[in-house]
């Protein structure tokens, strides 16, 4: 196990280094002088020379490229131009307020989406299990922000139960997990219910039946922990994504979190922290899928890591 894991933290170097690669490139591929667009055309010749300078973009490539990845590997990303604060302060300051909703959004997301899933699949073909698919169905299409202004209309607007914005308490969490997780619910709910009706067919399944196990001992111990590898495969892409940044959510909610930075950082031409943003994203999206991997082996037995 121990060995499975070093090696694949091994492999993870390249994928690391080719990730910065690209969000290096961001900066270059910005059209026309990436350092006349942050200063959104306003600049002194003199203020143009020095921020090229800070920025280092008066170096060779390579060793521009060579001191970002050595920057970044310490936590360094530079300074905010439009704040002017260190870039990885202002991530450590949403941070928190990302996996907060992230959490709660993938509770509800977990809790809806195997129980739709589950009840789906034990009733086949019936109109409980169609039922069960349109709501699924209904939670893939919607767009997330629409779903959110509905729910402000009506939770905030008109019933005044919830605050419509901001996070400074609990209250103001309920709406943007809801918003967010609905949309992985409906993913999880339809990836339980086929896996679900897979497992059901297996000949085990047969036999604990013809031996008169209880349905719901039979389903709920038996068939849905079998069910749940590929599962577990989509909770964690989907909970790597909201932890990346719910942008659009927390952009309708006012959640500060590092979604609202990004958004903010693109509207302010702040490539520094644009860049971060995205190489924290992109990090936390590989970690995620090694974690993903390792659990297989705590849901079935017969995986075993070389």
């Amino acid at each position: 196990m121990l060995r499975y894991v070093a090696r694949r933290l091994l492999h993870l170097i390249p994928v690391l280094l080719g990730i910065s690669f690209f969000v290096f490139l961001l900066v270059h591929l910005v059209p026309g002088d990436p350092v006349r667009v942050m200063l959104q055309d306003v600049g002194s010749p003199e203020q143009v020379e020095r921020m090229r300078k800070q920025l280092g973009l008066d170096r060779p490539f390579y060793v521009q490229y060579a001191s970002f990845v050595v920057r970044a590997a310490q936590g360094d990303f530079g300074r905010s131009i439009h704040t002017r604060r260190p870039v990885a302060q202002e991530i450590a300051f949403r941070i928190p307020y990302t996996v907060r909703m992230a959490v709660a959004a993938m509770l509800v997301a977990v809790v809806m989406g195997i129980g739709l899933g589950a009840v789906a699949a034990t009733h086949h073909q019936s109109a409980l299990d169609y039922g069960t698919m349109v709501v699924a169905l209904a939670g893939v299409s919607l767009p997330s922000f629409w779903f959110g202004l509905v729910l402000i209309l009506i939770f905030s607007l008109h019933l005044r139960w919830l605050p419509p914005a901001g996070a400074d308490t609990l209250l103001h969490l309920i709406l943007p997990a809801v918003t967010l997780g609905s949309g992985a619910a409906a993913i999880i709910a339809r990836l339980t219910r086929s896996s679900m009706l897979e497992v059901l067919r297996q000949d085990y399944i047969r036999t604990a039946r013809a031996k008169g196990l209880s349905a719901q001992r039979m389903v709920y111990r038996h068939a849905l922990k079998n069910a749940m590898i590929p599962v577990v495969s989509i909770v964690g892409l989907q909970f790597a994504g909201l932890l990346g940044g719910a942008v659009i959510v927390e952009t309708v909610f006012g959640w500060p979190g590092i979604g609202r930075l990004a958004v903010d950082a693109i509207f302010n031409r702040d490539i520094p922290v644009i860049q971060a943003v995205v190489l924290v994203a992109a990090v936390i999206f590989v970690f995620v899928n090694l974690l993903v991997d390792l659990l297989y082996g705590l849901l079935d037995p017969r995986i075993r890591y070389g």
